[in-house]
């Protein structure tokens, strides 16, 4: 005796799901999730935080464009970056003795 064909169908169709929720759940749910609060961090910012880029520049910004970010990296040094290229606030570490 052979099974049902139609039941084997539906166990793969099953396990198809499954899997889908899994990859759902566990990798694109949390990248959505990271990219709509980093959204968020580009449209909070203005001038006078101090940010780091995504290439490690830290900065202070002077001007906000639509679509750039004018920062000042050293005394009379200022560079344009693409606003998502800030990618984190920067906080200096204090020392203790």
């Amino acid at each position: 005796m052979q099974g049902d064909p139609m039941s084997s169908i539906i166990g793969a169709v099953l396990w198809m799901v499954i899997l889908i929720a899994i990859f759902y759940f566990l990798l694109y749910r949390p990248q959505q999730q990271q990219r709509k609060k980093h959204q968020e961090f580009i449209n909070s910012l203005k001038k006078g935080d101090k940010v780091v880029t995504s290439g490690g520049i830290i900065g202070e910004i002077k001007g906000i464009d639509e679509k750039t970010v004018t920062l000042k990296v050293s005394e009379g040094t200022m560079i344009r970056v693409i606003k998502s290229a800030v990618s984190a606030p920067y906080e200096e570490e204090k020392k203790e003795d």
